[in-house]
């Protein structure tokens, strides 16, 4: 028998794909991202080796200022530790007068006892404001000349002892800022040489000899331009002196020496004389290492080894570049002169005593000894003719 349900009707249509494959691939992009997030950075890469340089010359050179900065502050702090133990001694000295002073004033106060008089002066030693006490004419009325001069001098005492008391205690104060300066100072040209010192331990044998080839090169083309100027300060009193000929033979009963050029004559011998003895010292000073803030005789600064130098010819230096920049008169490059003091960079950081041809001695900088470079090895500022 046949069935009566209609047949149920089947609708043509696409099938839905499958996304397993398209899942599975989602899953693993989100993995690897994931996984790259969370990966540690990639080290920096390393600096170039003219960059080490670059980056250790700096160093040395901000190690440089440190110094010199760190020279002031220890010259302020010697001169404020003097300053401070001059005064401790002035007040100390002024409490045994005022103790005398008041020892005559009770004197005169036990005798006025003794007396039955009435003790104005013992009344007077234990007053709060002694110099309201003396204003008072009745007292003044009563005592003796010899009396009013204790009195007198008792004042006089007692305030020249508070002024310098507190004279004291300010230069104290002062002190003890000098000294936080001079700590601080201290630091940083430590750490500025600890950075340069661990970049250059870093380097290769390799790296090292490049690094050394790079600074022959450098020292290199200085010299050439220290031989340029040499050339051209010869050729300078070259033409001086066959000048001062040629005036001597028009004029012969005028005489000579007073020449204006380059030449040694311009600087006058007593200069010459001077500049003499600095080189002569400067000289026996090769071979001594810098160290930052030293001043001799086994070591010194480029600052120390001028002012020492100086120093062996009679003439005070002050102790930092940027004080002995400003003594004495400042002259061209071309014009320098043996013994003039050439000073280096923007900031005045570094001097060098001038011995001729475009060189110069002076202590370099930590890890070189005192010795010969062109004064082109650094960027001048100025040359300086101290005497």
């Amino acid at each position: 028998m046949a069935s009566h349900r209609k047949p149920r009707s089947r609708t043509a249509g696409p099938r839905t794909a499958p996304v397993v494959g398209i899942t599975t691939a989602a899953l693993t992009s989100i993995a690897l991202l994931s996984q790259s997030a969370t990966a540690a950075p990639s080290a920096p890469p390393k600096p170039s080796l003219e960059e080490v340089q670059k980056k250790v010359d700096t160093l040395y050179h901000q190690a440089g200022v440190a110094t010199e900065k760190y020279n002031a502050a220890k010259e302020r702090t010697t001169k404020q530790q003097k300053r401070v133990g001059d005064l401790l001694d002035d007040v100390a000295q002024r409490t045994e007068k005022l103790n005398k002073a008041r020892q005559e004033l009770g004197t005169f106060a036990a005798a006025q006892y003794r007396t039955g008089a009435v003790s104005d002066t013992a009344t007077l030693l234990l007053a709060d404001d002694a110099q309201d006490y003396f204003d008072q004419d009745q007292l003044m009325s009563r005592l003796t000349s010899r009396q009013k001069k204790a009195v007198d001098d008792y004042q006089t005492e007692q305030a020249a002892t508070t002024k310098k008391r507190t004279e004291a205690a300010k230069s104290l104060e002062t002190l003890t800022t000098s000294q936080a300066t001079l700590r601080s100072t201290k630091r940083d040209v430590q750490q500025k040489l600890g950075d340069a010192r661990e970049l250059l331990s870093k380097l290769t044998a390799e790296e090292k000899a490049r690094l050394a080839a790079i600074e022959k090169k450098k020292q290199e083309a200085a010299r050439k331009k220290a031989e340029e100027l040499a050339r051209q300060q010869a050729e300078a009193e070259a033409k001086r002196k066959a000048a001062e000929e040629a005036r001597q033979k028009e004029n012969p009963d005028t005489g000579s020496g007073s020449g204006t050029g380059t030449g040694s004559d311009s600087t006058g011998s007593g200069y010459a004389a001077k500049a003499a003895k600095v080189i002569d010292f400067a000289e026996s000073q090769m071979g001594k290492p810098y160290v930052w803030g030293a001043t001799g005789p086994d070591s010194y600064d480029c600052s120390g080894l001028t002012q020492a130098a100086w120093k062996a010819a009679g003439i005070s230096l002050p102790r930092t570049t940027w004080d002995q920049v400003k003594v004495g008169t400042t002259v061209t490059t071309a014009n320098a002169q043996p013994g003039d003091l050439v000073f280096f960079y923007d900031d005045i950081s570094h001097v060098g005593i001038y011995i001729g041809d475009g060189k110069m001695i002076h202590a370099p900088k930590p890890g070189a000894n005192v010795r010969v470079e062109s004064i082109y090895y650094m960027p001048i500022h100025s040359v300086v003719r101290p005497a």
